[in-house]
Protein backbone atom coordinates (compact mmCIF):
# COMPACT_ATOMS: atom_id res chain seq x y z
CA UNK A 1 0.00 0.00 0.00
CA UNK A 2 1.65 3.29 -1.20
CA UNK A 3 2.17 6.02 1.44
CA UNK A 4 -1.26 8.27 1.96
CA UNK A 5 -0.64 12.07 -0.24
CA UNK A 6 1.22 14.85 2.23
CA UNK A 7 -0.89 17.38 0.34
CA UNK A 8 -4.79 17.52 -1.24
CA UNK A 9 -5.22 19.06 -4.36
CA UNK A 10 -6.97 21.66 -2.45
CA UNK A 11 -4.08 22.55 -0.60
CA UNK A 12 -1.81 22.93 -3.45
CA UNK A 13 -4.09 25.27 -4.90
CA UNK A 14 -4.71 27.40 -2.15
CA UNK A 15 -1.06 27.99 -1.48
CA UNK A 16 -0.22 28.84 -5.47
CA UNK A 17 -3.19 31.48 -5.79
CA UNK A 18 -1.66 32.82 -2.51
CA UNK A 19 1.86 33.32 -4.23
CA UNK A 20 0.57 34.63 -7.31
CA UNK A 21 -1.63 37.32 -5.56
CA UNK A 22 0.92 38.77 -3.57
CA UNK A 23 3.92 37.82 -5.95
CA UNK A 24 2.38 38.05 -8.83
CA UNK A 25 3.16 35.01 -12.23
CA UNK A 26 6.60 35.61 -11.11
CA UNK A 27 6.35 34.75 -7.62
CA UNK A 28 4.85 31.45 -8.91
CA UNK A 29 7.69 28.67 -8.45
CA UNK A 30 8.10 25.06 -7.32
CA UNK A 31 10.30 26.50 -4.72
CA UNK A 32 8.23 28.86 -3.39
CA UNK A 33 5.42 26.85 -3.71
CA UNK A 34 7.30 24.26 -1.59
CA UNK A 35 8.12 27.23 0.89
CA UNK A 36 4.34 28.04 1.32
CA UNK A 37 3.67 24.81 1.97
CA UNK A 38 6.56 24.13 4.81
CA UNK A 39 8.09 21.43 2.68
CA UNK A 40 10.68 20.23 0.12
CA UNK A 41 10.32 21.31 -3.58
CA UNK A 42 11.11 17.73 -4.81
CA UNK A 43 8.18 16.44 -2.42
CA UNK A 44 5.67 18.76 -5.15
CA UNK A 45 6.98 16.58 -7.74
CA UNK A 46 5.06 13.90 -6.66
CA UNK A 47 2.25 16.44 -7.56
CA UNK A 48 2.98 18.67 -10.02
CA UNK A 49 5.83 17.51 -12.95
CA UNK A 50 6.40 21.26 -14.60
CA UNK A 51 5.45 24.68 -14.68
CA UNK A 52 2.41 24.23 -16.85
CA UNK A 53 0.55 22.17 -14.13
CA UNK A 54 1.16 24.63 -11.64
CA UNK A 55 -0.60 27.29 -13.47
CA UNK A 56 -3.63 25.03 -14.66
CA UNK A 57 -3.59 24.70 -10.47
CA UNK A 58 -4.18 28.35 -9.98
CA UNK A 59 -6.30 28.85 -12.78
CA UNK A 60 -8.71 26.51 -11.10
CA UNK A 61 -8.50 27.54 -8.31
CA UNK A 62 -10.00 30.89 -9.26
CA UNK A 63 -12.48 29.83 -11.51
CA UNK A 64 -13.96 27.24 -8.60
CA UNK A 65 -14.08 30.09 -6.34
CA UNK A 66 -17.52 30.56 -9.10
CA UNK A 67 -20.47 28.77 -7.91
CA UNK A 68 -24.19 29.15 -9.80
CA UNK A 69 -27.02 26.96 -9.83
CA UNK A 70 -28.98 26.58 -12.82
CA UNK A 71 -32.30 27.95 -12.56
CA UNK A 72 -35.06 27.13 -15.12
CA UNK A 73 -37.09 30.17 -13.85
CA UNK A 74 -34.94 32.54 -15.02
CA UNK A 75 -34.68 34.20 -18.06
CA UNK A 76 -31.68 33.30 -20.21
CA UNK A 77 -30.13 37.42 -19.78
CA UNK A 78 -30.97 37.19 -16.39
CA UNK A 79 -28.95 34.07 -15.58
CA UNK A 80 -26.21 35.32 -17.71
CA UNK A 81 -25.89 38.26 -15.96
CA UNK A 82 -25.82 36.56 -12.59
CA UNK A 83 -22.77 33.87 -13.81
CA UNK A 84 -21.23 36.94 -15.14
CA UNK A 85 -20.80 38.89 -12.18
CA UNK A 86 -19.43 36.18 -10.31
CA UNK A 87 -16.93 35.42 -12.43
CA UNK A 88 -16.35 39.50 -12.43
CA UNK A 89 -15.72 38.94 -8.21
CA UNK A 90 -13.17 36.20 -8.70
CA UNK A 91 -11.40 37.81 -11.53
CA UNK A 92 -11.03 40.85 -9.72
CA UNK A 93 -10.00 39.51 -6.74
CA UNK A 94 -7.12 37.74 -8.43
CA UNK A 95 -6.42 40.61 -11.25
CA UNK A 96 -2.63 38.45 -11.89
CA UNK A 97 -4.76 34.97 -12.84
CA UNK A 98 -6.49 36.25 -15.65
CA UNK A 99 -3.41 36.26 -18.18
CA UNK A 100 -3.32 32.11 -17.02
CA UNK A 101 -7.02 32.18 -17.72
CA UNK A 102 -6.92 33.40 -20.98
CA UNK A 103 -4.06 31.32 -22.29
CA UNK A 104 -4.61 27.97 -20.38
CA UNK A 105 -8.41 27.95 -20.40
CA UNK A 106 -8.37 25.37 -23.63
CA UNK A 107 -7.05 22.76 -21.47
CA UNK A 108 -9.02 23.16 -17.67
CA UNK A 109 -12.04 21.50 -16.95
CA UNK A 110 -12.89 23.93 -14.15
CA UNK A 111 -13.14 26.82 -17.12
CA UNK A 112 -14.99 24.42 -19.64
CA UNK A 113 -17.97 23.96 -16.60
CA UNK A 114 -18.49 27.90 -16.84
CA UNK A 115 -17.81 28.50 -20.31
CA UNK A 116 -20.52 25.81 -21.05
CA UNK A 117 -22.77 27.26 -18.11
CA UNK A 118 -22.40 31.20 -20.13
CA UNK A 119 -22.53 29.92 -23.74
CA UNK A 120 -25.90 27.72 -22.85
CA UNK A 121 -27.16 31.11 -21.24
CA UNK A 122 -26.62 32.74 -24.62
CA UNK A 123 -28.14 29.39 -26.74
CA UNK A 124 -31.14 30.18 -24.49
CA UNK A 125 -31.44 33.85 -26.24
CA UNK A 126 -31.60 32.40 -29.75
CA UNK A 127 -27.93 32.17 -30.64
CA UNK A 128 -25.95 29.31 -32.58
CA UNK A 129 -22.96 29.35 -34.97
CA UNK A 130 -21.06 32.17 -35.05
CA UNK A 131 -23.40 34.21 -33.48
CA UNK A 132 -23.25 32.36 -30.38
CA UNK A 133 -19.53 32.65 -30.22
CA UNK A 134 -19.32 36.86 -31.24
CA UNK A 135 -21.49 37.08 -28.15
CA UNK A 136 -19.64 34.85 -26.33
CA UNK A 137 -16.71 36.58 -26.65
CA UNK A 138 -18.04 39.65 -26.04
CA UNK A 139 -19.32 38.87 -22.86
CA UNK A 140 -15.59 37.37 -21.90
CA UNK A 141 -13.92 40.39 -22.82
CA UNK A 142 -16.15 42.79 -20.57
CA UNK A 143 -15.83 40.59 -17.47
CA UNK A 144 -11.97 40.10 -18.11
CA UNK A 145 -11.46 43.92 -18.99
CA UNK A 146 -13.72 45.17 -15.98
CA UNK A 147 -11.65 42.79 -13.82
CA UNK A 148 -8.42 44.04 -15.02
CA UNK A 149 -9.64 47.81 -15.59
CA UNK A 150 -8.82 49.32 -11.87
CA UNK A 151 -5.00 47.98 -12.68
CA UNK A 152 -4.28 49.11 -15.81
CA UNK A 153 -7.38 51.62 -16.88
CA UNK A 154 -6.58 55.23 -17.42
CA UNK A 155 -7.82 56.26 -13.92
CA UNK A 156 -4.78 53.50 -12.46
CA UNK A 157 -3.09 54.21 -9.47
CA UNK A 158 0.37 54.82 -9.31
CA UNK A 159 2.47 53.25 -6.49
CA UNK A 160 1.87 54.79 -3.34
CA UNK A 161 -1.02 57.09 -4.52
CA UNK A 162 -4.70 56.89 -3.30
CA UNK A 163 -7.40 57.12 -4.95
CA UNK A 164 -8.31 60.46 -4.20
CA UNK A 165 -5.12 61.46 -5.52
CA UNK A 166 -5.08 59.71 -8.23
CA UNK A 167 -8.80 61.57 -9.04
CA UNK A 168 -7.08 65.04 -8.38
CA UNK A 169 -4.60 64.48 -10.86
CA UNK A 170 -6.44 64.14 -13.38
CA UNK A 171 -8.89 66.91 -12.55
CA UNK A 172 -6.08 69.56 -12.98
CA UNK A 173 -5.50 68.37 -16.06
CA UNK A 174 -6.36 71.22 -18.82
CA UNK A 175 -10.13 71.36 -19.15
CA UNK A 176 -10.04 72.78 -23.03
CA UNK A 177 -7.96 69.83 -23.68
CA UNK A 178 -9.24 66.76 -21.80
CA UNK A 179 -12.65 67.77 -20.72
CA UNK A 180 -14.12 64.43 -20.89
CA UNK A 181 -10.99 62.51 -19.20
CA UNK A 182 -11.96 65.21 -16.48
CA UNK A 183 -15.68 64.48 -16.19
CA UNK A 184 -14.79 60.71 -15.81
CA UNK A 185 -12.45 61.42 -13.13
CA UNK A 186 -15.03 63.08 -11.11
CA UNK A 187 -17.83 60.53 -12.24
CA UNK A 188 -15.19 57.91 -10.60
CA UNK A 189 -14.93 59.88 -7.19
CA UNK A 190 -18.76 58.78 -6.49
CA UNK A 191 -18.81 55.29 -7.99
CA UNK A 192 -18.14 51.99 -6.80
CA UNK A 193 -16.14 49.04 -9.47
CA UNK A 194 -19.75 46.57 -8.83
CA UNK A 195 -22.01 49.09 -9.78
CA UNK A 196 -19.92 50.25 -13.01
CA UNK A 197 -19.88 46.36 -14.07
CA UNK A 198 -23.34 45.76 -13.75
CA UNK A 199 -24.55 48.82 -15.65
CA UNK A 200 -21.68 47.72 -18.37
CA UNK A 201 -23.23 44.48 -18.61
CA UNK A 202 -26.50 45.56 -18.87
CA UNK A 203 -25.49 48.00 -21.41
CA UNK A 204 -23.92 44.60 -23.37
CA UNK A 205 -26.91 42.00 -22.39
CA UNK A 206 -29.71 45.13 -23.36
CA UNK A 207 -27.73 44.70 -27.00
CA UNK A 208 -27.77 41.14 -27.35
CA UNK A 209 -31.57 40.90 -26.23
CA UNK A 210 -32.39 44.25 -28.65
CA UNK A 211 -30.24 44.01 -31.54
CA UNK A 212 -28.61 40.13 -31.89
CA UNK A 213 -25.17 39.89 -32.84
Amino acid sequence: MGRPAKFTREQLQDAALALVDAHGLAGLTMRALASELGTGAMTLYNYVSQRDELELLVVEAVVGEVRWVADGDLAWHEELEAIAVMLWRSFRTHPHVIPLILTRRSRSPAVFGVTEALLRTLARGGRAGERLLIAFRAVSALIMGAAQAELAGPLSLLAGESASETIARFQALPEDRFPHLIEIATAASGSDPETEFRAALTILVDGLRNEGV
